[in-house]
């Protein structure tokens, strides 16, 4: 019992650890997850998890890609296909077949494997999924056009694939390949029809019982989660594998609704989505047999560049001819098709019942599939974010400012970040501020921020804008509009002004801290205070501060009232001074401060 909860335990460890590793340095966490797995289990021996978990390996993976694909239909908003519903629907049946039908031949070509099995891989490879697409996405942030379509194809063809695949098994364990393979396509319908109506069904469960308030609060998201797992496993006993397609079905019709907020659902579904995908890429990774020879043999190595220089761009070009997008939009969907646990999931027991049927070229398909797992991921997360950057495909670094509330002062700072290459956007309901602002060459937005309307279309304009500044003379509004904009925004880069009350006052009738921003720039620096110094002179200054004038030259200068508020390093990153981070900026970084005049 002790060395499952402690084998338990570090798998868990572990992957949270990966993903905090690859945050810090700034690396595709899937590709981390995949390292740090690898080493723990066939490498170092620490983490067993067949030994671990038995028999209930592929029945917890099941649920959690379950609950991953959910997830990821919570991302699918209808209206996205409204410009690019041509090119996922062809992606998704034309570029199926022909990522089908290439991989087949190939498998055939280059692994010698007998037609049957190797149609059964090629179905198989099909899938992508979320597990790795969305990590992707979040670290490349590509343009919205080719990251929904990637997106959508990513999370949408993981059933598809895996459907398929069940299809072509079942054909195979039957015995007659040509007969079985007459019933893919009824058997594809039977579940598309299965999946999407239990699917729907789950969807609507959930917004009956939020929308007559049948639920408290704090079993939204428990009930969502149990209503996942129903929808799962009953559309999985009706037709195999059509359990994927209900959840993500489920996922996306909630997601596209209007009539209750799922936003509670979808914080905790991303918080469990990240749990999850470092849980089972430590998994995958820790059950790798440390040597075969389909690891690095000539035909399997072959076989991996196929599938990246041949299959997928002959995919997309078929998908895409005569769409809207681009050549460069083309060419990067052409180099995203990574494969993850899903694959690696289906593979495991096909052939697993395969080998035991009397196939035994069907062990193959294990090492194979692991093989084309690792080299995907390497290869498109690695090279995929310089393609994207060099395509100009990517969304430039968040290092942009929201500034909510565009009074005088907010706007003066604003003009010298953007004079500095500083991506910045107003947003005030002030048609006066907006208007000053527009004069000054600033990107606005003119409305009330703490509309539902409001928070879609700013996000729409948020290209290169990665940090809230909360700067109304109202701490009311500043700390509701925090609030309302964390779906956004990580929290530790939100920010508001300190409010004007005093701290025995803000304790007895404040708002609470858990509900603000990080304090910007002094206790002191309220908005009012700021405004009564502009009134008598301060403006808001530039310095670019040198080893002849440095920081200190520069307080003995203008004094201990001098007010730091930004500093720009010369990589053009940001630093934001709040009350508990005290100034220090180096020579060679400009400053942007309060200053009084100087006799």
């Amino acid at each position: 019992m002790e060395h499952l909860l402690v084998g338990l335990a570090s798998i868990v460890v572990l992957g949270i650890a990966a993903q905090w590793i690859s945050w810090r340095l700034r690396m595709p966490a899937i590709l981390v997850l995949l390292v740090v797995g690898f080493v723990a289990g066939p490498v170092a021996g620490f983490v067993h998890p067949d030994a671990l978990l038995g028999d209930l390996v592929f029945p917890l993976v099941s649920l959690s890609v379950a609950v991953i694909l959910f997830e990821g239909g919570l991302s699918l908003d209808i209206a996205e296909l409204r410009d690019l519903g041509r090119v996922i629907g062809r992606l998704l049946t034309v570029g199926a077949l022909v990522t089908w039908a290439l991989s087949t031949v190939f498998a055939i070509l280059l692994l010698g494997l007998p037609p049957g099995i190797a149609l059964l891989f090629g179905a198989v490879l099909i899938v992508t999924g979320p597990t790795v697409i969305i990590p992707l996405l979040r670290h490349i942030r590509p343009t919205a056009r080719v990251g929904s379509a990637v997106k959508w194809e990513g999370i949408v063809n993981d059933p598809v694939g895996a459907i398929l695949g069940v299809l072509v098994f079942e054909a195979l364990i039957a015995g007659g390949l040509e007969a079985g393979l007459s019933m893919v396509v009824p058997g594809m319908m039977n579940a598309a029809v299965v999946g999407t109506l239990i699917g729907l069904a789950a969807a609507s469960v959930v917004v009956l019982l939020m929308y007559r308030h049948w639920l408290p609060d704090y079993l939204e998201s428990p009930v969502a989660l149990a209503l996942v797992f129903m929808a799962f496993a009953g559309a999985n006993h009706l037709q195999q594998e059509s359990g994927l397609l209900a959840v993500t079905v489920m996922g996306s019709a909630l997601a596209s609704q209007k009539l209750v907020s799922v936003h509670g659902i979808v914080e905790f579904k991303e918080n469990l989505r990240v749990l999850l995908i470092a849980v089972l890429f430590i998994i995958l990774a820790a059950r790798l047999p440390l040597t075969d020879p389909d690891y690095f043999g000539m035909g399997s190595i072959g076989f991996f560049l196929a599938l990246v220089l041949v299959v997928r761009p002959a995919a997309v070009l078929a998908s895409t001819w005569g769409s809207s997008l681009n050549w460069r939009e083309r060419t990067f969907i052409a180099a995203m098709a990574p494969r993850g646990i899903v694959a690696a999931a289906v593979v495991s027991i096909f052939a697993l019942e395969l080998v035991e049927a009397g196939q035994a070229e069907a062990g193959r398909l294990v090492p194979l599939i692991f093989v084309v797992i690792v080299g995907t991921v390497g290869v498109y997360g690695i090279f995929t974010p310089l393609l994207a950057r060099l395509l100009r495909v990517a969304s430039p670094a968040a290092r942009g400012m929201l500034f909510i509330g565009g009074c005088p002062w907010a706007r003066q700072a604003a003009e010298i970040l953007s004079d500095l290459g500083i991506e910045v956007l107003i947003a005030d309901s002030n048609r006066g501020n907006v208007r000053a602002a527009r004069s000054a060459g600033l990107r606005t937005y003119h409305g009330n921020v703490l509309t539902e309307g409001a928070l879609d279309e700013i996000e729409r304009q948020m290209d290169g804008i990665g940090r809230f500044l909360a700067v109304t003379p109202n701490d009311e509004v500043n700390a509701l509009a925090t609030v309302h904009f964390r779906e956004l925004f990580d929290s530790s880069l939100m920010y508001q002004l300190p409010p004007e009350e005093t701290e025995r006052e803000r304790r007895q009738r404040g708002i609470p801290q858990h509900l603000r921003g990080r304090t910007l720039f002094g206790e002191t620096a309220t908005h009012a205070s700021i405004t009564q110094r502009l009134q008598e002179g301060a403006v808001i200054k530039r310095t670019k501060l040198t080893d002849e004038f440095d920081f200190a030259a520069f307080q003995a200068y203008y004094g201990n009232d001098a007010l730091p508020l930004f500093s720009v390093k010369e990589s053009g990153d940001i630093v934001i001074y709040t009350t508990t981070s005290a100034p220090s900026p180096k020579p060679g970084q400009t400053l942007i401060s309060l200053v009084d005049p100087v006799d």
